[in-house]
């Protein structure tokens, strides 16, 4: 059979963010295809992430953001500890991830700001002076007999500002799934997502993935957080209603079930994030790996947590030189948290699950350096800028 030429148009600018957040090596990989063969979650019907190597060379950016194998690797680490060119893959598809998330992002200039150790002041300026105008000039009510944060920064102002912070959140997250799914369907993708949403979801709350890829403390220190996380959602969500209808009143007392069971979330969270940061700390390669944008969310989450714990203990303590400021940066971090959270590692989460639906309702697109389907052996070459010869080998 005759070959066919395909021509392609790389985006050297996608290739050079690519090699910006982590991706530096791929220019090594020779297609051996040693990725694929050892990695536990590659399907065999479409295995990764050797020909997403080959897209993110040549910088197919389309290609690439709308292929759903980059969401379903959970970056073990096995493939690039048995790469023969130390290419480094599961870095490399980390990296691409983190550019998806930006191409993503609504804003985008929010996307490319919390990516950024250099936008970090600038983050959390807003949450910073929103909260010194709020002790400074909010109306507060009539002097507690015991010191309460309500007589610093007033309920009536709080709930409904993390209300808004929450509502503008999910917004970038409804704006940032419609736009990963409009690239999986640019590249191909037509099954039914809402079809494969609940196992998806399933996948996801059990982090059964993670297990496959023998993973234990990963697993264990991931959900962990994310149940933890999710708990003290839950507790902030109900609290926050309840006071705004007027059928709670705050601070809750410490044997209500809502603030134990938000105790528990917080400690729940502490613990899996020192599994996580044990687990990354004691890998050399994950040590070497993890960058500003790995560690954002989950410092955040555990700043939450932590100065939760401590300003709780100094309100029943009674020590206002220490209760006032510790829930100063307390409401800051909750601010950054979710109003930063579609931007961050968090928004793994969104996509994996579109991802895993999508993969789960029909067979995933094949991304190779001509679009074309995996099973035709590529032979590129450069012809009058750059083109793809294929053919049935």
């Amino acid at each position: 059979m005759e070959a066919q030429a395909t021509v392609i148009h790389p985006d050297t600018n996608f290739l050079q963010e690519v090699v910006a957040a982590g991706g530096g090596d791929l220019k090594r990989c020779y297609q051996c295809a040693t990725c694929s063969v050892v990695c536990e979650l590659s399907p065999e019907a479409s295995p990764f992430p050797r020909k997403q190597m080959i897209a993110a060379q040549w910088g197919l950016k389309t290609e690439l953001l709308g292929d759903p194998a980059i969401w379903l690797c959970h970056n073990c680490g096995n493939c690039t500890t048995q790469c023969p060119r130390g290419a480094h893959p599961s870095e490399v598809l980390g990296a691409v991830r983190n550019v998806a998330i930006r191409n993503f992002s609504f804003p985008n200039f929010m996307g490319r700001l919390v990516a950024s150790p250099n936008g970090l002041p600038l983050l959390f300026s807003l949450p910073i002076l929103i909260f010194l105008a709020t002790a400074r000039w909010a109306p507060k009510g009539q002097p507690t007999p015991h010191l309460e944060f309500a007589n610093l920064f007033p309920i009536q102002v709080l709930e409904p500002l993390f209300f808004t912070v929450s509502g503008l959140a999910l917004l970038a997250f409804m704006v940032g799934i419609s736009r990963c799914i409009r690239a999986t369907r640019a590249v191909g993708a037509s099954g039914s997502i809402m079809r494969g949403l609940f196992p998806a979801l399933k996948q996801i709350s059990t982090h059964e993935r993670f297990w496959i890829c023998d993973m234990k403390s990963w697993s264990v220190g991931h959900l962990l957080t994310m149940w933890g996380f999710v708990g003290l959602g839950v507790v902030g969500t109900v609290t926050g209603i309840g006071t705004m209808a007027g059928v709670l009143r705050t601070p809750l007392a410490i044997t209500s079930g809502l603030k134990i069971f938000a105790n528990l979330s917080a400690v729940v969270i502490l613990c899996g994030g020192a599994i996580l940061i044990y687990a990354r700390v004691r890998n050399p390669l994950k040590r070497t790996a993890s960058s500003y944008f790995d560690w954002f969310f989950l410092a955040t989450l555990l700043g939450v947590a932590l100065t939760g714990v401590l300003a709780e203990s100094m309100r029943l303590a009674q020590l206002a030189s220490i209760m006032y400021p510790v829930y100063f940066v307390h409401l800051i971090l909750i601010f950054a948290l979710f109003l930063y959270a579609p931007y961050s590692k968090f928004a793994h989460l969104a996509y994996r699950t579109v991802a895993l639906a999508s993969a789960g309702t029909e067979r995933a697109p094949s991304v190779t350096a001509s679009g074309v389907d995996q099973h035709e052996v590529i032979n590129l070459r450069p012809a009058d800028g750059v083109a793809g010869q294929r053919g049935n080998g």
